[in-house]
């Protein structure tokens, strides 16, 4: 008689652990910064924050990479994600400036949860027609990972070496309140899911990968506000480049049935 060798985990199951392991500690790493958030250390909620917003790009990446994807992976990283970049920086901005307005502040924090929730369930119903695969490469609206670091970026400031004064009395709401629609909004914003990176390209891309792990690190906040920057700007790039790309698909379209008539 053959013995059974005895497994923790079946080996068709372990490719399952990593990606979900990943997102419980990037909740983990969300609900740590409301916490320091409580105690005023802004420093650390905002550096967990973005660490948070790394493994929600990585556990995503690496489950599709090692073909780990399941449904309970996609429904545990959206209740993360709600947690993490719904809840957390929505905390955050409230204990640093929107508690100073009372309940017109609360109200705005629960605005901005509600907008992300909302965001978060459209995402998990989107789904795309085989032949329009080029809408994989865009959002609609910005993503909670950033939308939570877009938020934050008046206090980063605050936190930077920069002397770039702005009345956080008016803006912290307006751009809190600017953040949630955008979450919630239409306009495409760049996803890079199905980015194709030609070979030549490589060494450059982790070059800049290498640099800017470097900067973070060194200069954490002041590279988060230059992120939070160059992302704002590539919004109208992004509209563009979406609106041309469907322009094409359309016309080809257009012309692919005036073949089938003739």
């Amino acid at each position: 008689m053959e013995k059974k060798k005895f497994k923790i985990v079946e080996s068709k199951k372990t490719r399952y652990i990593l990606p979900n392991i990943l997102t419980i500690a990037g909740v983990c790493l969300g609900i740590s910064s409301i916490k320091f958030s409580l105690d005023l250390n802004f420093n650390m909620a905002v550096i967990f924050i973005t660490l948070a917003a790394i493994l929600d790009a990585l556990d995503g990446r690496i489950a599709r990479l090692i073909k780990g994807t399941s449904d309970f992976g996609k429904e545990l990283d959206s209740l993360t994600d709600f947690v993490s970049f719904g809840i957390a920086p929505a905390f955050i901005i409230y204990f640093w400036k929107l508690n100073n307005y009372g309940k017109l502040g609360w109200a705005i924090t629960l605005i901005y949860s509600v907008c992300c929730v909302l965001r978060l369930a459209r995402f998990n119903l989107t789904k795309f027609k085989s032949e329009e695969s080029w809408k994989q490469n865009y959002f609609e609206g910005v993503p909670s990972p950033i939308g939570a670091l877009l938020i934050l970026s008046p206090l980063v400031l605050e936190l930077t070496e920069f002397n770039i004064l702005i009345s956080s009395n008016y803006f912290v709401p307006v751009f809190t309140l600017t953040i949630a629609l955008l979450l919630i909004s239409k306009i495409p914003t760049y996803s890079f899911k199905k980015i194709k990176i030609k070979p030549a390209l490589t060494v450059f891309i982790l070059l800049g990968i290498g640099i800017s792990l470097v900067t973070l690190m060194f200069f954490t906040f002041e590279t988060l506000l230059i992120f939070s920057l160059f992302y704002i700007l590539s919004i109208p790039m992004a509209c563009f480049t979406y609106l041309n790309k469907k322009k094409s698909f359309q016309i080809d379209n257009s012309e692919d049935e005036h073949e089938d008539i003739l």
